[in-house]
């Protein structure tokens, strides 16, 4: 009895045909998986933990607001303040603090995985004026000199702190006798920092 095996030799028969095709073009043919090289060392605004050094030091730990990409990215990071600090004392020394560390390079490996900050050097701050609401937080910059992007980062940065109430705002002023304004880190600032500005509204009263 003779065993048909013509299937499988019309199955070789048509493997071939696009072989010989793209070796008539000058291709080769390849297996299956393609190799497209190694993967990247480390993926676009991920960290693989908290930096050794952040670690070691000592003080508060914190969460400040970098910029990756076109969003923001909460990164850790740790913050020296007596504790013994009067309460709008202390929240404008943490706030001090906030500032110092934003306008800080990033380190080495915050570098290589794409986080970047627009605050810079030399930004005080002190706590309210008489007349001020009691949470107030006077920058040495006006918030309307800073870039999107830098009120931004420290917008969503204040709220998240202990420099705020914790409700998701932060009450800011300049070093003139402009009004302080109530500015909100929202969803849409934290995605698009340079699009979106923070909402702010006037307050007035101690």
């Amino acid at each position: 009895m003779t065993v048909r095996r013509r299937p499988a030799l019309r199955g070789a028969v048509l493997w071939a045909v696009p072989a010989l095709l793209l070796t008539g073009c000058g291709i080769r043919a390849t297996e299956v998986p393609t190799d497209f090289g190694p993967a990247p060392s480390r993926a676009r605004c991920s960290l693989a933990g908290p930096d050794a050094a952040e670690q070691a030091a000592p003080g508060m730990p914190v969460r400040v607001f970098l910029l990756c990409g076109s969003s923001l990215v909460a990164v850790d990071r740790t913050v020296r303040v007596p504790e013994a600090a009067a309460d709008s004392g202390r929240r404008a020394r943490v706030a001090q603090g906030l500032l110092d560390e934003l306008a800080q390079s990033p380190s080495a490996a915050e570098k290589q995985a794409g986080y970047t900050t627009d605050v810079r050097d030399g930004i005080t701050v002190s706590g309210p004026r008489p007349g001020d609401p009691e949470d107030t937080l006077r920058l040495g910059t006006a918030p309307d000199d800073l870039t999107p992007y830098a009120l931004a980062q420290v917008v969503c940065t204040f709220s998240d702190s202990a420099a705020a109430e914790g409700d998701g705002s932060v009450i800011l002023a300049g070093p003139s006798d402009a009004s302080a304004r109530r500015y909100s880190c929202t969803d849409e600032v934290r995605a698009r920092p340079g699009s979106n500005e923070p909402p702010s509204t006037e307050v007035t009263g101690g």
